[in-house]
């Protein structure tokens, strides 16, 4: 998106809340990293904190980043031949209301039937690492997608149309907008 950016991060703890409707536990943690952020920044905010955070939800449970491999381990066979609903929540702070705005995307993901032996090569990879879900489909497991009903970029974690249009409702000068603030 062209965006200038810093990646600062908050470290909370994901876990706390307990949050069991997996929408309301996204924005929840997304929106504490951004508070996190200002208590951390308070004197020297920056115009624009954006937070996300995502999760995997199937049989009801709300799946986050793994604790180790073998909780990895547990989630992809828990994922293999099935779908499973993929939520993630944006919060930004900063334009013109000087508030935090949340909003949340999600999609459906269908994963192939997985072999004892492809999970082992799947973790051996390393990538199931900080990954809600211990997946990340921009990756190899791209390979064991079969299909999904929504936004890919949410996903990956951070829906692009939605933080996209949350910019633009906040009055970032992006786009034609900025052509306007650059003429004025």
């Amino acid at each position: 998106m062209g965006l200038p950016f810093s990646i600062m991060p908050a470290d909370i703890d994901e876990e706390a809340g307990g949050i069991r409707d997996p929408a309301k536990a996204a924005r929840d943690r997304a929106t504490r990293k951004v508070q996190r952020i200002i208590e951390l920044l308070s004197s020297r905010l920056p115009r624009w904190i954006c937070g996300a955070d995502t999760v995997v939800s199937v049989d009801k449970g709300i799946y986050g980043k793994p604790k180790d491999r073998d909780d990895a381990g547990r989630m992809l066979a828990l994922l293999a031949g099935r779908e499973h609903t993929v939520i993630t929540s944006v919060a930004l702070y900063g334009g013109i209301k000087k508030k935090i705005d949340c909003r949340t995307a999600s999609c459906v993901v269908r994963f192939a039937k997985l072999s004892p032996e492809e999970i082992e090569w799947y973790l051996d990879t390393g990538e199931w690492q900080e990954a809600a879900g211990a997946y990340r489909i921009q990756g190899l497991a791209g390979l064991f997608i079969t299909s999904i009903q929504g936004s890919p970029s949410a996903v990956v974690g951070l829906p692009l149309h939605d933080f996209y249009a949350m910019l633009r409702d906040n009055g970032y000068p992006y786009g034609a907008a900025n052509a306007e603030s650059a003429a004025q």
